[in-house]
């Protein structure tokens, strides 16, 4: 990563360019763009069957993101899951602007050329309106996880949020961003 913007600055001046030429778009300001890239880890298995204390997770995280994740609770109790009100069930962290390219653009030059016997990401995890969500079930293919340091490896859940309107549209600009999708 040579400049910290660098995927803003490519977007702002030739993405848009090329994306409105692509899809017939004629108002600069009607092109899909990202609007914001949630992590969430599930943690509700892990303290009922481990311990009480996911203090490792919410670091790895931290680590990750660079912004300190919100936990998530349960909001009611469920007898047949052995969840109780308020118990910690996720850890959640919400990034936008300059945090939101910056982890894309780590994502793709990074993290998934680390991703082992990785043939491309599904063009198929769209949902109906233009979002986008892919899955790890490491964690250690993140540069900034020390793999001696780990107790215990969790998986994550990445989603895209996009305004475009359709899944062909965001498929047109994720592809655009250099996301890696299966032929």
């Amino acid at each position: 990563m040579k400049n910290e913007n660098e995927l803003k600055t490519r977007f702002e001046k030739e993405i848009v360019p090329a994306l409105m030429k692509e899809l017939g778009i004629k108002n600069r300001m009607a092109t899909p763009r990202m609007t914001k890239v949630t992590i969430n880890v599930g943690i509700g298995s892990y303290t009922k069957n481990q311990s009480k204390d996911y203090s490792h997770i919410v670091d790895n995280i931290t680590a990750i993101t660079g912004q300190k994740p919100v936990i998530i609770k349960a909001k009611k109790a469920i007898s047949n899951f052995k969840l109780r009100e308020n118990d910690p069930v996720g850890v959640k962290v919400t990034m936008r602007g300059k945090r939101m390219y910056d982890f894309v653009n780590k994502l793709v030059n990074i993290v998934f050329p680390r991703v082992r016997d990785f043939r491309g990401i599904s063009p198929k995890a769209f949902d109906k309106r233009g979002n986008y969500a892919l899955g790890f079930n490491e964690h250690l293919v993140f540069p900034e996880i020390i793999a001696d340091d780990l107790t215990k490896i969790h998986g994550l859940q990445i989603n895209i949020n996009t305004s475009a309107k359709n899944n062909e549209h965001a498929f047109a600009l994720l592809k655009a961003l250099g996301l890696p999708f299966k032929k």
